[in-house]
């Protein structure tokens, strides 16, 4: 369908695992240090993402891995363990805060920072971590990697053009959405439906039709032309312009259909169901506190506050101001 096709599979998406393959009562709250809650979150929600947790708790990473020196799906691996296995009520994350840098050289220990920014490079980290020593692969085959098969999706872009009505069609590989709730953004689904609506492209964004052979207006469409098995959303609360928070409640299902989103609307339904959100507390975004709302492996929902670690349901987790979202399939 015009995507290149990877010469070369790194990890089969057969041996993926959708489904908790051990089910308990929920791990370890995580210590706060001082300004740590953004990692805290970020790791909380990674361990309770089911292909992610069974591929760890595994061992076939570490049994493997030939990387010397910092390895973030070592550090990974070790830290699900931990939280998962641990009889104590709260752990520290030692190894991750220890090796702060080698996940994103913009950390600063002791520093309040995104958490959205967190989990883009503890993703993009753990993707280096599954290309160690794997120096030969074109572009698409280093889009097979476990992270990849997990949480990464395809957009495909289809710009027409609104003389001639010629379309030209591109992809493009994410591991999260991100997107602008500062406009009609009631609810999740009118945000996405927005985002796949057709727009004009404005005069400074020329297109250059090959069939008409000039400059032509044109009309672009984005739409998720694969679906990752866990999508992870990202509502933009930091207003670029003013620097303010946006404190809008945006309404979001416990179940999501992906199916109007796609470049295929045709097929069937393609549920994915909520099993995890980060929420901000404060007036800025520079300030304030990270939590987040997990579902366990024993398929029941819990506020997850730094070190504590309390149930409740799933009517609290949808009332919530969230910044982050994470749907598995």
């Amino acid at each position: 369908e015009g995507m290149a096709l990877p010469q070369k599979i790194v990890f089969p998406p057969e041996k993926i695992c959708m489904d908790w393959q051990q089910r308990q009562r929920p791990g370890a709250g995580l210590f706060n240090l001082g300004n740590t809650c953004y990692i805290n979150v970020i790791l909380q929600c990674l361990t309770y993402t089911p292909p992610l947790a069974n591929y760890l708790l595994s061992y076939e990473h570490s049994r493997s891995c030939r990387q010397q020196g910092f390895c973030m799906m070592c550090t990974m691996e070790a830290h699900v363990r931990k939280v998962l296995c641990s009889p104590a009520r709260a752990i520290l994350p030692g190894a991750v805060l220890r090796d702060l840098k080698f996940i994103g050289e913009e950390f600063e220990y002791g520093r309040q920072e995104n958490a959205y920014e967190f989990l883009r490079c503890t993703l993009s980290a753990m993707q280096r971590a599954c290309l160690s020593g794997r120096r030969d692969l074109d572009v698409s085959s280093q889009e097979t990697t476990i992270v990849h098969q997990i949480f990464g999706g395809f957009m495909k872009s289809r710009v027409t053009c609104l003389s001639c009505q010629a379309v030209v069609d591109s992809y493009k590989a994410f591991l999260d959405v991100s997107l602008d709730i500062r406009v009609r953004a009631s609810s999740l689904t009118t945000v996405l439906e927005d985002c796949v609506a057709p727009k004009e492209l404005d005069q400074k964004e020329c297109f250059r039709c090959s069939k008409c052979k000039k400059k032509a207006a044109a009309s672009k469409r984005v739409t998720v032309h694969h679906a990752p098995r866990v999508l992870t959303v990202c509502l933009e609360r930091a207003d670029q312009r003013s620097g303010t928070k946006i404190s809008k409640f945006v309404e979001y299902p416990e179940y999501l259909d992906l199916r109007p989103y796609m470049s295929d609307t045709a097929g069937e339904p393609l549920f994915c169901s909520l099993y995890a959100i980060v929420v901000h507390s404060g007036d800025t975004c520079l300030e304030g506190h990270f939590l987040c709302y997990t579902k366990a492996s024993n398929g029941l929902w819990y506020k997850m506050d730094d070190e504590f670690v309390d149930s409740c349901d799933i009517h609290t987790v949808l009332g919530q101001q969230a910044y982050l979202l994470f749907y598995a399939r």
